[in-house]
């Protein structure tokens, strides 16, 4: 818990004017942790680059102007001591660290700050200010990261700034939150409180483990690494401004100076040469799968028969780094498109389908796919998707083409064995499927993306015996580079602990499948990585004891967030009668490790034609009590009492160890 001291006053109470040499003194002090805060504050869209010198400007410029007109000290609440946060370095808490914060503060929230007037597709005003301190010929990048760095830096990116600057404030500085209300209050946002709130759920469940990820050199603009800017367009840029300067020395001078410092400034120009030579692209050895413990996309290795075409592979690079008007760019939700800052690693080129294909793997984040039509003058496609954190099975195959119905899918070198089935089917057995040399599949159909949902057709792979993990799984297309990993946790034992998701190739999983297959259309391009099908429950029906069941379908993506689908299947002729989805809730972290208990309900008919109220809960629930226009109770996790058709009822669980849990909707 915070410890929470007296309030201590400063030598300039509130309202006195701040000495600038006092405020000269603060900067220079604190200028590191400033320069980070502005850093992480700033939006991520500027670029690595423009974000690390817009950040030293941003506190180079919060020093008072003139001596005449000193600055006044910020109004902020007294904070405590100690951080909220165990290990969390404690914030300094003198005036003129607070002034200098404040005004840091408001000018990087300024860069995502619109005028009403202003068009909504150009950057905000001060994010089209040069940037001070100026740098030429090089571009500036903090240290690269891992994973874990990469993941709170795409959270980051995904929330507006002043989430951020709440986030920042707590960790960094050990702000509680009623203090970092109030700052950014004072630095103009417009609501303080719901920046607070969506700051609290960054860093969850390990705040600590954020306060030393935010603290790591991913996020410190003050020790930075240098690469050439792109020295091909530069030297072109020189030999135009010198023709210009010729015709033009005074106007042309001018026009070729402010057109190469926007140009240089701008988002994604700062692509080093490495990033684009063919001859720097990383390349893994044949068989080092099968020597590493490592097992994802970095231990691929490079494989298609133009994987030595310079030109094609320079084309794909060119492409990724600037995208001409007849590249068609697509992004999974959470992924960005910018430029590589280091070489990427190369997985397949070659022709496939009419087109020559290309796979990048971007340092562990992303996959790349470039494919550009061999006739016909059509214009190449770009795709990007996440894949950090991939394994042996999520990384076990990517799409490297679609026709029509069907698609092509490049399997890792760990897979030994490739089926097809029907989870339409669950009692007919896999058909073989050709793979070719280089690990490209025959063509497999497509699930259908609307209408009528007849099949449903997945991949079952097998991993192979020297990697110890030699066991069947499902995989399914769901319109990404990357298929999703199928799996099924089974419905409580009596007595027994919880279960643990497994494969979904048992028979009691491929019922399941079979049942809710057709839902997985709702997750069609959303960047899933993988589904899970959790029978939480089963219920004897009212009149007649049928056994129904409860699942919950989760589906996890790449960037984070899951979304959930409650269904309930009750006895059908079929055994592929689809569920009755009951409850869909986004961004919620129920049906995972960290969210274990769920109730749901539903109204369901009985043979008689009753209607009743149904409820079921997960196996810590011992109670369920149903208020509202229909009173019930029952001990245990299901509840079925007597209520009318379109009754409201408000659904309500008491778990074993202590606490209450609402009905999912």
């Amino acid at each position: 818990m915070p410890i929470h001291q007296p309030t201590q006053r400063s030598a300039t109470a509130p309202g006195e004017p701040l000495a600038v040499k006092q405020a000269e003194a603060a900067l220079v002090e604190h200028y590191p942790r400033l320069v980070r805060l502005a850093y992480v504050v700033l939006p991520p869209s500027l670029g690595r680059h423009r974000r690390v010198l817009a950040a030293h400007g941003a506190v180079q410029r919060a020093l008072p102007v003139t001596r005449t007109a000193p600055a006044r000290m910020a109004q902020v609440p007294a904070q405590s001591r100690r951080s909220p946060e165990a290990g969390q370095a404690e914030a300094p808490a003198n005036a003129p660290y607070a002034s200098m914060r404040l005004r840091v503060l408001r000018t990087a929230l300024a860069y995502e700050r619109r005028p009403r007037w202003w068009p909504g597709r150009l950057p905000a005003p001060a994010a089209l200010r040069p940037a001070l301190p100026v740098v030429w010929g090089l571009r500036l990048f903090p240290r690269a990261g891992g994973v874990d760095e990469l993941a709170l830096d795409r959270a980051l990116s995904e929330v507006p700034g002043a989430v951020r600057a709440a986030f920042a404030l707590q960790l960094l500085d050990g702000l509680p939150e009623t203090a970092v209300r109030a700052l950014l209050a004072e630095a103009g946002v417009d609501d303080p409180a719901g920046a607070v709130r969506r700051a609290a759920r960054l860093g969850r469940p390990d705040r600590a483990a954020a306060h030393v990820l935010l603290r790591s050199g991913e996020f410190d603009p003050c020790t930075v690494q240098t690469r050439p800017s792109d020295l091909l367009r530069r030297r072109h840029r020189v030999r135009a401004a010198a023709l210009a300067a010729a015709l033009c020395v005074v106007a042309g001078t001018l026009a070729v100076a402010a057109g190469s410092d926007v140009r240089n400034e701008a988002p994604g120009a700062g692509v080093t040469v490495p990033a684009l030579d063919p001859a720097a692209l990383l390349r893994t050895a044949a068989e080092q799968w099968a020597d590493t413990s490592r097992i994802d996309f970095t231990a691929w290795p490079v494989r298609g028969d133009r994987r030595g075409d310079g030109e094609l592979l320079g084309r794909a690079l060119r492409a990724w780094s600037e995208p001409s008007g007849n590249v068609q760019v697509s992004t999974t939700p959470g992924t960005v498109d910018v430029p590589p800052a280091q070489p990427p690693r190369l997985l397949f080129a070659g022709e496939v389908d009419g087109a020559a294909v290309v796979l990048f793997h971007d340092g562990g984040v992303r996959i790349v796919r470039y494919a550009e039509p061999l006739a016909g003058g059509g214009g190449a496609a770009l795709d990007f998707a996440r894949t950090d954190d991939a394994d042996v099975t999520t990384g076990a195959a990517v799409v490297v083409s679609r026709t029509g119905e069907k698609a092509r899918f490049l399997l890792a070198p760990w897979i030994s064995e490739t089926t097809t089935r029907d989870l339409l089917a669950p009692d007919t057995p896999g058909r073989p499927l050709e793979v070719g040399p280089d690990g490209i599949t025959a063509p497999v159909e497509r699930p259908a993306a609307g209408g009528g949902c007849d099949a449903w057709p997945v991949l079952q792979l097998r991993s192979s015996e020297r990697i110890v993990e030699n066991h069947a799984f499902l995989v399914t297309d769901l319109g990404d580079l990357a298929p999703a990993h199928l799996t099924y946790t089974p419905k409580p034992g009596r007595g027994a602990p919880a279960r643990q998701p497994r494969e979904a190739t048992g028979p009691e999983a491929l019922l399941a499948w079979a049942r809710t297959a057709c839902s997985l259309r709702a997750l069609s391009g959303s960047g899933v990585r993988a589904v899970n099908n959790w029978a939480f429950a089963e219920q004897r029906l009212p009149e007649g004891g049928a056994s129904a069941e409860w699942l919950c379908t989760r589906a996890d993506t790449w960037r984070g967030p899951g979304r959930v689908l409650v269904q309930f299947l009750q006895p059908a002729a079929s055994p592929t009668a689809p569920a009755a989805v009951v409850a869909d809730r986004n961004d919620t972290a129920l049906c995972s490790r960290f969210g274990q208990h769920i109730l749901a309900g539903t109204h369901w008919k009985a043979a008689s034609g009753r209607w009743y109220v149904l409820a079921a809960g997960s196996r810590a629930v011992n109670r369920i009590e149903a208020t509202g226009q229909v009173r019930g109770a029952a001990g245990g996790p299901t509840l079925a009492v007597r209520a009318p058709r379109d009754a409201s009822v408000e659904l309500t669980a008491r778990l074993r160890e202590g606490g209450t849990l609402a009905a999912v909707r």
